[in-house]
């Protein structure tokens, strides 16, 4: 059997042009960036402003129209897509740093001790998500946007920890780690300069999965209640007291989850690209 052999010019020219998958996704979730940053210094109205009639449909004054009580609509989903950014980006900061130190140890550890840790790690990863932020929610002083984001900060640390210590493994198979401990280089310096560049590039693959993953579970606990509180206007609640109004005014459901698909999807994207960038073969396979 036969292979084709690679064509490194053509490798070398795709690497230099960004995957398509990559710039929609950092379009998509620079608009909700943008916006992010935006409600810091403006919004159309006040978070809690009554500008309107109750169940007002779009308009030139309120572009997705207003809610039960009056506030303007897109004002409250320019603050879910900041408080979407903040958990995902907060969530994802913890699991990393959790779980990067722990699957570090890990591939380390001894037999017993790393035998233990990968039964500990698949033990939380089997559990859900959602309830497993649920319980640590709480166990927390009760539902607050500081605790969703350190419930869902714990999940991620297991699937990143678990990532971690089967990307650890394989580099330390590498024969220029072999050369590295030969020569006389010290474990820090090992992973500093050798082990973390290496697995960087599939990890952050797995940072922007887990980003998307973390926005939705927000949401979800949001919707039921231990998410962010009043009046922060989390996309998860936003749902929730569209619920009942759904029929008589239902723009109020789409438009908050259209902000959600198209931030998951955004991210989906971003990783799909990263992964193709970071593999340029694979794109030429497709």
């Amino acid at each position: 059997m036969t292979t084709e052999p690679l064509d490194v010019t053509a490798i070398r020219k795709s690497r230099r042009k960004l995957p398509p998958t990559l710039v929609a996704g950092l379009v998509l979730v620079g608009i909700h960036v943008i916006i992010a940053v935006l409600t810091l210094f403006w919004t159309p109205y006040g978070p809690t402003e009554m500008a309107g009639g109750r169940l007002e449909a779009p308009s030139l004054a309120h572009w997705a129209g207003t809610d039960r009580i009056g506030r303007d609509l897109f004002t409250q989903i320019m603050i879910g897509s900041r408080i979407a950014i903040m958990v995902g980006a907060g969530a994802v900061a913890i699991g990393a740093a959790i779980g990067v130190t722990l699957g570090v140890l890990a591939a380390f550890a001894t037999r017993t001790l790393d035998d233990a840790l990968a039964a500990t790690l698949d033990i939380l990863i089997a559990f859900p998500t959602l309830l497993l932020a649920m319980l640590v929610v709480a166990a927390s002083d009760g539902a607050s946007l500081g605790a969703a984001i350190l419930a869902l900060g714990i999940a991620i640390s297991a699937i990143v920890a678990r990532l971690t210590r089967i990307l650890v493994k394989r580099v330390l198979e590498m024969d220029y780690i072999t050369a590295a401990r030969t020569s006389g280089t010290s474990w820090p310096r090992i992973i500093i300069e050798h082990l973390l560049p290496n697995i960087w590039p599939t990890l952050l693959v797995n940072f922007a999965l887990q980003f998307g993953l973390a926005v939705i579970a927000e949401a979800s606990l949001s919707y039921l209640g231990l998410g962010a509180p009043p009046p922060n206007a989390s996309w998860g609640r936003l749902l929730q007291e569209a619920q009942g109004t759904v029929y008589t005014a239902p723009f109020g459901a789409v438009a908050p989850g259209i902000a959600l698909v198209i931030l998951v999807i955004g991210m989906n994207l971003l990783a799909d690209g990263l992964r193709d960038f970071g593999d340029p073969t694979r794109r030429r396979s497709r």
